[in-house]
This record gives structure tokens, sequence and C-alpha cells, in this order.
């Protein structure tokens, strides 16, 4: 039996990853009790991560220039960085600045194939857009889980999450709102056509 894999991704309602402006918040300034109390619960279980290399450093990136208080040291972000992790990258070396994680070089596919195969506990990624859009192209993308946050980011939004993706059927598989205003939505995608 293989591994479920998990693509965790936030999201604005016009469909960003992120924005260029510093106004908002690592949240787009949305964040309430039940989302960071039902965050540390996704996180809670045994899982591996999932990381292509940008979303490696943005992550270190953060966490070595924030402060405890910081929402980056948020509860459940924490328990995420305390997971083992696997980082697929030809560009980084170990050991990284992570406490568990692992560097595997090669093709995401061909690594994440593996990584489905073998492990013994869910797969979850969160972020790591061109990577998780090339294993949904080779179908290895068991659930998508949008945290669509109240907001539209058409002036200052960047990454746009499906950006040159291919055609997706979505059957929703769960949907929750939280704190009265932000959406979860779960996914099971199968290529259209």
């Amino acid at each position: 039996m293989t591994a479920t894999y998990t693509f965790d991704i936030f999201s604005s309602l016009d469909g960003f990853g992120s924005y260029d402006d510093g106004d908002w918040g690592g949240y787009w300034g949305k964040q309430g009790p039940e989302l960071l109390e039902h965050r540390l619960a996704v996180y809670g279980g045994e899982q591996r991560m999932v990381f292509g290399a940008t979303t490696y450093r943005a992550f270190a990136r953060m966490l070595a220039s924030s402060t405890a208080e910081s929402e980056v040291r948020d509860p459940w972000v924490t328990r995420m960085r305390n997971l083992p992790a696997t980082v697929v990258s030809t560009t980084l070396e170990g050991p990284l600045d992570w406490p568990d994680a692992t560097v595997v070089s090669g093709d995401a596919v061909d690594v994440v194939t593996r990584l489905k195969e073998e492990s013994d506990v869910p797969l979850r990624s969160h972020g790591s857009l061109s990577l998780n859009r090339a294993l949904m192209a080779a179908g290895l993308v068991d659930r998508i889980q949008v945290t669509l946050f109240p907001v539209i980011a058409g002036q200052t939004g960047v990454e746009p999450i499906f950006q040159d993706a291919a055609d997706f059927d979505l059957e929703l598989l769960e949907s929750r709102t939280l704190d009265g205003r932000t959406q979860e939505l779960t996914y099971r995608p199968t290529l259209h056509g």
C-alpha cells in the first residue's frame, strides 16, 4: 500500500499563494484561534513533510529571522518543522538547518514515487508550488487541501498556485469554515480528459 500524499496550500480567493506587500502577514491577517488550533491538529499526527528547495529556503529564512512571538513560530509551524522532512533539490546539500530533514537529489516524480512506496506514514507538502504541480501531473497527489483566505490579492498577489498546471477534475472530500471566514477545502484531483 502506498502512502497518501497531500498538497497543503494557503490561497487568496483569486488563487495566489502569497503576496508582494508586507502589510498583511503570513495569513493575510485573517488567522484566528480556530484556524490555528485546526492547523496544529492537522500537523499533530505522524507524517513526513516534502518540500522543494525554494520553499525550504523560504521557511528556513523566515524561521531564522523570526522571534518567538512572531506568527512564523505559531505552534503548528513549530510542529511542522519538527516532523521528518524530505527536501527534493539538485542545488541544496546537507546538513540542513531543520531538525530531521534529508536532501534527496533527483527528479521529484521519481523521489516522491519512491517515498509513497516506502513510507509508513502519510506525506504532506505545504507550499512547494512547482514541485506539487509536477507531482499532480504525474498522478502522485492524492489530496489537495486549500485553505482559502477571504482576500483578493489582485494587485499584490504573486505565485499563482496553479499557473501552467494541467487540467484537473476535483472531487470535494471535505469542507469546513474556520473562524467564520476562512474556508478549508480538501479535494481528490483527477487529470481531466
